[in-house]
Order: structure tokens, then C-alpha cells, then sequence
């Protein structure tokens, strides 16, 4: 999460576009770091998320996003996790596996403890998500 978002001149690519870079390329033991998806074909999209929840003023539990595409696949990750609080903003970047130009909608999730109250309720006041290569919301 540190190199979000890219410089000025863009992340350093690798591969067929890796002349995009001089400078980079100049460097002795410079490292370039690759994030993967599990399965074929293996991209991911850096985004880094935002989210301001609403209701009770504490509880314990976490919060996902599930990523719907076009053709009906879904991806779901953890936002956070243990006593949620709506005064705080959570932060994270995600390695998406879905491509943000193919993206449905995106699905907040809310699970409780089983010990919290049954009447508890807790929801998403505002969601937004940055998308790494670009800077879209």
C-alpha cells in the first residue's frame, strides 16, 4: 500500500512496456514487485477503499465488499474485522481481481458477532473506492 498511488511518471512496468521507463531501468538491483490473482489470468487492480459506517455507535463483527462483473462472477474481501466503530473511516487497498472497467456493483456486507444484540443494526454511510492505475473513483 505504500506506492499507491503511482509517482508522477506512473508505476514502473515490467515486460513489453518496461521501456516506458528509462530511469528505472538505469538502476542497479532495482525491485519491481508483481501482485498475482489466483487464477487464470491472474490480474488484479490495486484500489484502495473507504468506508464510513452508520448505526450503533460500537459493535464487534467486519465488513466486506463483494465485487460483482458484467458476466456474473463475484469476489469478496475483508474490509475489517473485531469492534467496528461509526465514528472511523476504514482504509484498505485491495488487489481486486475483478477489472474496475467490467464492474457491476459492488455489495457491502455486514456480518455481527453472534453475541452482539439481535436488534443491532449497522450499515455503510459512504463507500468509496480509488482505483489504482488511474486515480477514478
Amino acid at each position: 500500500g505504500d506506492c499507491f498511488p503511482c509517482p508522477q511518471e506512473g508505476c514502473p512496468m515490467m515486460g513489453h512496456y518496461a521501456d516506458r521507463f528509462p530511469a528505472k531501468l538505469k538502476r542497479v538491483n532495482q525491485k519491481y514487485f508483481l501482485n498475482t490473482a489466483a487464477d487464470p489470468p491472474f490480474a488484479t487492480w490495486r484500489q484502495k477503499v473507504f468506508i464510513k459506517l452508520s448505526g450503533v455507535k460500537k459493535m464487534r463483527g467486519d465488513i466486506n465488499l463483494i465485487f460483482h462483473d458484467t458476466e456474473g462472477n463475484t469476489k469478496e474481501y475483508e474490509i475489517a474485522s473485531g469492534v467496528l466503530s461509526q465514528d472511523e473511516v476504514y482504509t484498505k487497498y485491495l488487489d481486486v481481481e475483478i477489472n474496475p472497467r467490467n464492474t457491476k456493483k459492488i455489495e457491502f456486507l455486514w456480518n455481527k458477532a453472534i453475541f452482539t444484540l439481535l436488534w443491532a443494526r449497522l450499515g455503510a454511510e459512504t463507500v468509496n473506492i480509488i482505483h489504482g492505475e488511474d486515480g477514478h473513483r
